[in-house]
């Protein structure tokens, strides 16, 4: 294991690449197969939650069988759009960062606050 506490997206996208690089798998790694795959790791996590009440999926996160699948699914997620970004050439900090300020402009806190509404309706 190595030190996360001062990790960036960068670095841990540099490992992920060393790992695939040295398996030789970025030739299966197209853009295409790779959203697909990061959408089957999101419905991973989407059968963590079924047919549970939200209180249930909530409570049983603290206990560390579902908080260790949680984490790893999420981890499984994570890598994906990692290697998405990394094939495509996309940084996520700035694409996340651009997003947030264009959520900002839509949902202005005096219109938004503790409403579930999309932005079209506000």
């Amino acid at each position: 294991m190595i030190d996360t506490t001062s990790q960036s997206l960068e670095d841990l996208t540099k490992r992920l690449v060393a790992f695939r690089n040295a398996r030789d798998w970025r030739q299966f790694h197209t853009l295409k197969d790779l959203i697909v795959s990061l959408n089957l790791e999101a419905a991973e996590l989407l059968e963590l939650v079924q047919w549970k009440p939200d209180t249930v999926f909530e409570s049983d996160c603290q206990e560390p069988p579902t908080r260790d699948r949680l984490a790893e699914e999420c981890a499984d997620v994570l890598l994906y759009l990692l290697l998405i970004a990394e094939r495509s050439g996309l940084d996520l900090i700035e694409a996340a960062d651009a997003k947030i300020s264009a959520n900002d402009r839509k949902y202005p806190v005096e219109k938004a606050r503790g409403n579930a509404k999309k932005y079209t309706e506000l």
